[in-house]
């Protein structure tokens, strides 16, 4: 663990380090506005980039970008073995989809709102939801909604199965995303503008209540987990 941080902020000797903790990482130096979370184990990457507040990192397991404040870096230990990204076969992945849409359905359970940036229990953002569900099953994918998509091969909205995911968004990019669970519906993370502050089910119909009717507005696409993301080696 490294000690002093403050102190120690020009002294970080190696490039991969471990998170001890649930970490926040920020989308600027200034830390003040959350990017994404880490859990507790998980790897990154320190770039040469260390200003006075916060050091800039890359999670291994997505490639995201972001910064640690100096705080905080009592919570990173050096990686004593380096990040490898896990393979998975197409059917692999099919038969772990129960248990990852039974993750969606129990984290809806606990108390929760919508948290811009958040991966960790009980507050998730959209995209956040659907990489902590996979990633409770070791499939990663990327962080945010519209590199999901990106990642994802498409497929017709009408062949849609469960654990495939759904997106959302405007004609040129997806914002928003929900997880499929049969019988016209999805289950995801909304915020307070528009959805439900938190996590819960709607349908893919212009019958649905107000929220439904107004994601349905905004439907992109869907695509279909076939891999899990391997990261680019720095």
């Amino acid at each position: 663990m490294l000690s002093n941080p403050e102190s120690q902020i020009f002294n970080l000797t190696e490039d991969e380090y471990q998170c001890l903790a649930d970490l926040n990482l920020y989308d600027s130096p200034e830390c003040t506005r959350l990017a994404t979370q880490a859990a507790n184990g998980r790897h990154l990457q320190v770039t040469s980039n260390h200003q006075d507040a916060a050091v800039e990192v890359y999670l291994c397991e997505d490639d995201y970008p972001g910064w640690v404040s100096v705080a905080d870096l009592g919570l990173l230990q050096p990686a004593t073995v380096p990040y490898q990204a896990a393979r998975w076969s197409e059917d692999e992945i099919k038969k772990l989809l129960p248990q990852v849409i039974a993750f969606t359905h129990q984290a809806m359970q606990q108390a929760n709102e919508y948290l811009w940036g958040g991966t960790l229990g009980p507050n998730y953002d959209c995209s956040g939801l659907m990489q902590a569900a996979f990633a409770s099953v070791g499939i990663w994918l990327p962080r945010d909604a519209y590199q999901q998509e990106a990642f994802l091969p498409p497929i017709d909205i009408t062949q849609l199965q469960p654990g495939d995911l759904v997106f959302f968004g405007t004609p040129q990019k997806a914002t928003h995303v929900g997880l499929y669970l049969g019988e016209n519906a999805y289950i995801h993370s909304s915020g307070k503008a528009q959805g439900r502050n938190g996590i819960g089910i709607d349908v893919l119909s212009e019958q649905g209540d107000e929220v439904s009717r107004s994601y349905y507005q905004q439907l992109r696409g869907a695509g279909r987990v076939v891999q899990s993301y391997e990261p680019q080696r720095r």
